[in-house]
Formats: C-alpha cells, structure tokens, sequence
C-alpha cells in the first residue's frame, strides 16, 4: 500500500466517523427536545367574566374595563383572560357587587358609592363632596394609607378592591331651569348618587339614583328635572344636551371620582402571584390611562357642545354652592356614625386632605391661578 492509498483510507474512516457522530448528535437532540416537550407541564389558564355598570364599551369608563381585559392578556401572555360584560348582560348595573361578592362571577368594575346602601363607608372610596382631587386620591390610596382601609372594609364581603380608573373633576349637571338662587333648588328632582345626593336632599332637593343607561330617557319623560352624569366626553355620547339645556359647573359633588375594580376573593386566591401582580399592575395602569384620556377628550366635546349644539354653559350661584358646602360638612361628619372602621377611614380621609390642601395652596392652585387665562 503506497502513503496516497493509506492517506485516502485514514481519510474515509475519519469522514465516516464524523458523519456518524453527526447523525447521532442529531437523534440525541431530537430525542432531547422530544424529552423536553413531553415532560412540560403547562401553565393553568385561568378565564374570568366581569360584570360593569356601564354600558357596553361605553366611551370612557366602558372602554377602561374593555382596556384592563386586553392589558391583563397581553402581559400574561394569554394566561388570564377576561371578558366584559355591560350593564344589563348578565345583571343589572347596580348588581355587580353582590354578584361580584357571592361568587357568580369573578370580577367587577363599577364606584364605591353605588354601594352605600350595603356599605355607607365604601363612599370615600369614590368621591367626597369639596373632597380630593384624582390626584389627591391617588396619593391617599396608594401612599397614604387608604388602599389598605379599602381592603379591610371589603374583606367581610369576599372582595378584594383595586383602583381602576377616574374621570377628574366632573360637571354639576344638566338642568332643564336655570338655577338663580337656593330657592330653585327646592322640591327639584335631580339624578345624583353617593354623598352628592344626600347633601342635595339636605338643601331641598330630591336626589335619585338610576344607572347611566336610564338617565336620558329619565330626563326626557320629566322622570328628573335635572342629573350629574361625568363630564363633556361621556355627557356628549349619551346625548344629554338633546333632553336639557342648562349645563352647570363646578363638580362640587365629584371632585375625584375614583373608579374600582373589584375580585371575587376565591377566585383573587386561585391565582398564582405573578396573575396577581399583573392584575394589580394592570388595573392600576388603566386608573391613570383612564384619567389621561377625560382630560383630553374632555377640552373638544365641551367645544362642541358649545359650538354646535349652542349649550349653555352656567355657574351655580354663590349662594347655592355655600349651601351645598355646608350641608356636605355635616353629612360627611355624619356618616361613620358609630362604626369604628368607618371612623378610621373617615379620620384618615380627612387628615389626608386637610395636609394635601395645605401644600396645593401654594402649589397646585397658585400655579393654575397664575396662568393667564386666554
């Protein structure tokens, strides 16, 4: 055998073996990741409904819950998903806490103060007559001690509460009168909830309390002479300025209304912590997202209301404002009455917004009275 034969035989043997090694790395990876796929365990899914009582995809505060479903989906990579439903499709707009609380669904989204009637204390977690702006709520929520008093008060009712959504300072409301004096305040009947309605009653007026859905048609039948919806973003797509002609400031009744998002506690349970700290972070992201969108939808409805469809636009008198201030201090001081939790978030409420004024004073409202106005 000469070196050129005995070269291209080492050579044939070398390229077998390295062909043959090839060949059984490839089925050893095969077999690897065949391995791998068969012993995955795959991440539970978890499917939740929420009930709202707003209307289906209703701009707004609909749209908020439509945007926490999709948020939560999209950061859980399809591991929670939730669809919504709106008021009147599975229960009625003023339902969605008991079904929310027994357990025939896992989630709402909805105000605390619809609920004054099973828990008066849950107002403050709404809003507050001459109380705190969406800013200042959200200091005391989330930094000031409130979100752990929410939590505390609703525990008993199998909830877990969330902050999910504001729509800043609202409107006083439509009025088919103009109001010149507290005088006309008297016998009026007027579509207003939570604290706001009661501190009417005590002026002289008759404060109902009806869901969104039945407020135009209310308004239109002479059901109510007037009613508080939000403000010119979801005023204008329910079509108030067809049905009154007076659209009235301040919101002293709404200064920082606070949506809520609220779980069924069992099924709050089911989840594992990483579900959890993507429900909360996402609700928590649509409760500023949701404000951000009413202060600019807000500016162009308002100019078309005004423009186009000639409303007018009135302040309240002085007289009656002061009226409204003065009832609404005694109604608030009212409500804890004897229950101590009560009490505890109505001192915390109050402690929180008397040092937060102190320092917008020279801040917040010293700025926005310096600017010019044109």
């Amino acid at each position: 055998m000469n070196i050129r034969t005995a070269i291209k035989l080492r050579f044939g043997a070398f390229m077998g073996c390295l062909l043959a090694l090839t060949i059984l790395a490839g089925c050893s990876q095969k077999e690897n990741k065949g391995a791998t796929t068969a012993g995955y365990t795959p991440q539970p899914v978890f499917k939740f409904r929420m009930v709202t009582t707003w209307p289906k995809n209703f701009p707004g505060m609909g749209v908020a819950a439509e945007n926490l479903a999709k948020a939560v989906d999209e950061m859980s990579d399809g591991r929670l998903t939730i669809t919504v439903y709106g008021s009147g499709e599975v229960v009625p707009a003023l339902g969605v806490f008991e079904a929310v609380s027994l357990g025939n669904v896992e989630m709402g989204h909805g105000a605390a103060y619809y609920w004054k009637g099973k828990v008066p204390a849950a107002q403050f977690f709404t809003t507050v007559p001459f109380g705190m702006t969406a800013q200042e709520m959200n200091a005391w929520l989330h930094h000031g001690g409130g979100m752990t008093l929410w939590e505390e008060l609703y525990a008993p009712y199998n909830l877990v509460p969330i902050a999910g959504g504001n729509t800043g300072v609202q409107m006083a409301g439509w009025f088919n009168k103009e109001i010149n004096s507290i005088e006309d305040i008297q016998g009026l009947k007027m579509r207003i909830p939570g604290l706001g309605g009661e501190v009417f009653n005590r002026v002289g007026g008759s404060a109902q309390t009806l869901p969104g859905s039945e407020i135009y048609t209310s308004l239109q039948m002479g059901a109510v002479d007037a009613t508080e919806w939000v403000g010119p973003y979801n005023d204008l797509a329910f079509g108030l300025h067809q049905v009154a002609e007076y659209y009235y400031y301040p919101g002293w009744h709404e200064p920082g209304p606070t949506l809520e998002t609220i779980i069924n506690k069992e099924a709050w349970d089911s989840l594992p912590p990483d579900l959890q700290a993507i429900l909360r972070t996402a609700s928590r992201m649509i409760n500023e997202d949701s404000l951000s969108e009413y202060t600019a939808r807000n500016n162009d409805a308002l100019r078309e209301l005004v423009e186009e469809h000639g409303v007018k636009i009135r302040r309240l008198p002085d007289d009656v404002i002061e009226a409204l201030r003065e009832a609404s201090r005694e109604v608030v001081s009212a409500l804890p009455g004897d229950d101590e939790l009560a009490q505890r978030i109505h001192r915390s409420y109050s402690e929180f917004h008397e040092d937060v004024m102190r320092y917008h004073e020279i801040s917040e409202r010293a700025y926005i009275n310096l600017r010019p106005v044109d």
